[in-house]
C-alpha cells in the first residue's frame, strides 16, 4: 500500500492518536472459513477432510469457549497490542539481534554518494544531521500525518525510533522507550557512537542548539582518532547478539560487578541512536547491494547494539546503512526516516551548506565498562556464536531494471501482487511444489495498529502456477488464472489492511487457551496448521518495503526457508533474497534469478495472450 504525507501546518504529528479506531476483533467464523481456505494447497482431499473436522470441532468446543472468555479484550483500544509484542518479540530467548532484526543499504550512492574511501565521517555527519532534523520534527510535532488515502494513519511507532532500547529479561525483554515531545517534557539528546569495539557519547545539543554537521564532524573526528592510534576496546556491544536470556545474565552481573555499568548501560539505552564507525569497506552498485546489506545486518557485532531502535551504520568508503531492532517498531518507521534523509541529502547535493563555525563544545565522553574475565569470555562466545550463524548467511540484493511499477500498472496490475506471484511461481518451479508465505499488511488504520499476516500462497496462485508449467496450457487460460490469482491477492490484503486477516485471531485465541490452562487445542497441533505456515513456519518471508528508494529486510524465519523482501520504483524492482548455506534445499542466488525470469514472464504472458 502506498502511504500519503500530507503536509498541513496546523496537524500535529501525533493530534489523531486519541480518535483512531481500536482493532476490531474478527468473528470466529469467518477467521475459520479463511483459516481453512488458506490450507488447501498443501493438504490432499483425506488431510484436508481430517483439518475440516478438527476445525469444526474447534468452533463449537473450545474455540467458542475462548472467544467467550477474551470478550473483555474488545474493550481495548487495541486487543492485539501486548500479547503481539510479548509472543513476537519480546518472549523469545534466541538471539534476537540475528533472527529478529532488521536494517537495510542507504541508497545515497545513487546519487550524491558513490563509495569512496576517506568520507566515512564527512559523510556521517552530514547523515546524523538530518536524523537529527527528523527527530526534532518528531519533537515539536511538526513531522507530517500520513494517510492511506483519506485514513489517517497511526504514528506511534515515531515515538519509538529515537531513544528507545529493548532491555534483556532472563524471561521476557522490556522496552525502555524515553522519547518525549516538547509539550510532554524533557527527552534525551545524546548519541552514542561504537568505533574499533569502544563506546563513546555526546550530546547533539549544545547551549539550547542543535549541533551542526563540521561540529559532529569535530566529534566523529576525535573518536577516529583516539580509536585508530589506540588498542581496540572490549566489544562490549556483541553481547546484544547473544541468546537473550544469555545476555541478561551477563548484564546482571555486569551490574552487580560495578554499579556505574548500570548508568552507563541506561546511558545507552536512553540515547538518541547509535552510530556505528565500521572499517568495512563493501562493494555496492545500484544494481548490486548485496555486500553492504548483508553487511549492514550481519557486520560486526561490537559495532552495532543489537537492541537500540535505530543504529546508524557509517562504512570506511562512505556507505551506509541502517540496523534496527524489530520489538518496538515495523520496518515503515525506518523507511520513512530513510526516505526523508535521502531527499535532504539529495536536495543539498550530499554537502552541508550552512557555516563552517565550530562552537567550543565539550568533548566525547568515553563509557568505560567495569569488566573482568567472565565478561571478557561472555565477548568472547557471544562473537565466535554470531560468526559461527552469519557465516550461514546466503544474502542477494539485486536490481531487476527492466521495468517497474509504472509498467505493471499500465498493465492494471496491482504491483506488489504482481512480485508476491512471481515469488510463488518461482519457488513452485525451483522446489515443484507451493511455498506457504507470510506477507506482511500494515493494520495502521487503526490505534497502535502494526501488522497482520497476508497468506499469499492461495489456491488460485497455485492453479495459475501449474499452468504456467503446464507446456500443453494456452497463453489465455493462464491469464485467466493469473488475473483470478491477482484479484484473490488484492481481496485479502484488503481485508487484512482494515482488521479481517485471521492469524492474528488464531494466535489471541490460542493464548486465551494457555491462560485458561486449558491443553493446546486440536488446531494447532494439526498437520495443516504448520504446513501452511502457522506458529512461525512460512517458508517465504516476505514484506513490501514500498515504492521508495530504501530496501530493508530480516532473515528466514525457518531454517529451510527464505527471507524476500523488495521495494518497487518506477523503472525497476529491487529485491533482497535470503536462506541458509547449511540448507541444502534453498539457494537466495537461484531463487532471485529465477524470480526476476518470473517477472519477465508475467509481462509476457499479459501481451502474448493477446496475440
Amino acid at each position: 500500500m502506498e502511504k500519503q504525507v500530507v503536509s498541513s501546518s496546523e496537524e500535529r504529528t501525533f493530534q489523531y492518536q486519541d480518535s483512531l479506531p481500536s482493532l476490531p476483533v474478527p468473528s470466529l467464523e469467518e477467521s475459520l472459513s479463511k483459516y481453512l481456505d488458506s490450507v488447501k494447497p498443501f493438504l490432499n482431499q483425506e488431510e484436508y477432510k481430517r483439518t475440516e473436522d478438527v476445525v469444526k470441532k474447534f468452533e463449537n468446543g473450545i474455540g467458542k469457549d475462548c472467544s467467550r472468555c477474551g470478550r473483555g479484550r474488545k474493550t481495548r483500544r487495541n486487543w492485539l497490542e501486548d500479547w503481539w509484542l510479548n509472543v513476537a518479540y519480546l518472549d523469545l530467548r534466541i538471539s534476537t539481534q540475528i533472527h529478529c532484526n532488521m536494517g537495510g543499504a542507504a541508497p545515497f550512492i545513487e546519487h550524491c554518494w558513490p563509495p569512496k574511501e576517506g568520507t566515512q565521517i564527512e559523510r556521517a555527519c552530514v547523515n546524523i544531521w538530518h536524523n537529527l532534523k527528523l527527530w526534532e520534527l518528531l519533537r515539536t510535532e511538526k513531522m507530517p500525518v500520513e494517510r492511506a488515502g483519506n485514513a489517517v494513519l497511526d504514528m506511534n511507532q515515531f515515538r519509538m525510533l529515537f531513544c528507545t532500547c529493548r532491555i534483556p529479561g532472563v524471561n521476557r525483554d522490556s522496552i525502555g522507550s524515553y522519547f518525549k515531545t516538547e509539550t510532554e517534557g524533557e527527552c534525551p539528546s545524546h548519541l552514542i557512537v561504537l568505533c574499533r569495539g569502544r563506546v563513546f557519547s555526546f550530546d547533539a545539543i549544545h547551549e539550547g542548539n542543535m549541533m551542526t554537521p563540521p561540529e559532529i564532524f569535530r566529534q566523529l573526528a576525535y573518536i577516529q582518532k583516539i580509536c585508530h592510534s589506540e588498542p581496540d576496546g572490549p566489544g562490549l556491544a556483541a553481547l546484544t547478539s547473544s541468546g537473550r536470556t544469555e545476555w541478561a545474565k551477563l548484564r546482571e552481573y555486569l551490574i552487580d560487578l560495578d554499579p556505574k555499568n548500570l548508568a552507563l548501560l541506561e546511558k545507552i539505552q536512553r540515547s538518541l541512536f547509535v552510530v556505528c564507525l565500521d572499517d568495512a569497506s563493501p562493494h555496492a552498485t545500484p544494481e548490486d547491494y548485496s555486500e553492504v546489506t548483508r553487511l549492514g545486518l550481519t557486520g560486526d557485532p561490537t559495532l552495532r547494539w543489537g537492541d537500540k531502535s535505530y543504529n546508524a551504520i557509517a562504512f570506511s568508503n562512505g556507505t551506509c546503512s541502517m540496523f534496527s531492532d524489530h520489538s518496538s517498531l515495523d520496518g515503515m518507521a525506518l523507511i520513512t526516516l530513510s526516505t526523508y534523509v535521502e531527499k535532504k541529502i539529495f536536495e543539498t547535493e550530499g554537502k552541508w551548506k550552512g557555516s563552517d563555525k565550530v562552537r567550543d563544545l565539550p568533548w566525547p565522553e568515553e563509557l568505560v565498562f567495569t569488566v573482568d574475565q567472565k565478561v571478557l569470555s561472555g565477548i568472547r562466545r557471544a562473537k565466535e556464536l554470531y560468526y559461527d550463524k552469519v557465516s550461514d548467511l546466503q544474502l542477494v540484493n539485486y536490481a531487476f531494471t527492466s521495468f517497474g511499477k509504472a509498467l505493471i500498472k499500465k498493465k492494471e496490475l496491482h504491483p506488489d501482487t504482481f512480485v508476491q506471484l512471481a515469488l510463488q511461481l518461482a519457488y513452485y518451479k525451483n522446489h515443484g511444489r507451493p511455498g506457504c508465505c507470510y506477507e506482511t499488511a500494515m493494520t495502521r488504520r487503526f490505534y497502535h495498529g502494526r501488522t497482520e499476516t497476508i497468506r499469499s500462497c492461495t489456491v488460485e496462485a497455485v492453479e495459475w502456477c501449474k499452468s504456467m508449467l503446464d507446456p500443453s496450457d494456452s497463453n489465455y487460460h493462464r491469464l485467466q488464472l493469473m488475473h483470478k490469482a491477482f484479484a484473490k491477492h488484492n481481496k485479502m490484503r484488503k481485508e487484512c489492511e482494515n482488521g479481517k486477516g485471521f492469524d492474528r485471531h488464531l494466535l489471541g485465541l490460542q493464548i486465551i487457551a494457555q491462560e485458561q490452562g486449558l491443553p493446546v487445542p486440536e488446531l494447532y497441533l494439526d498437520k495443516a496448521f504448520t504446513a501452511s505456515g502457522g506458529g512461525g513456519n512460512f517458508v517465504l518471508s516476505t514484506s513490501l518495503t514500498g515504492y521508495y528508494r530504501f530496501n530493508g529486510c530480516a532473515l528466514p524465519m525457518v531454517r529451510h526457508g527464505y527471507g524476500f523482501f523488495y521495494s518497487i520504483r518506477d523503472d525497476r524492482i529491487l529485491a533482497v533474497c535470503s536462506s541458509w548455506n547449511s540448507c541444502p534445499e534453498t539457494d537466495a542466488e537461484v531463487l532471485c534469478r529465477t524470480v526476476f525470469q518470473c517477472f519477465q514472464d508475467m509481462l509476457q504472458l499479459t501481451v502474448a495472450a493477446h496475440l
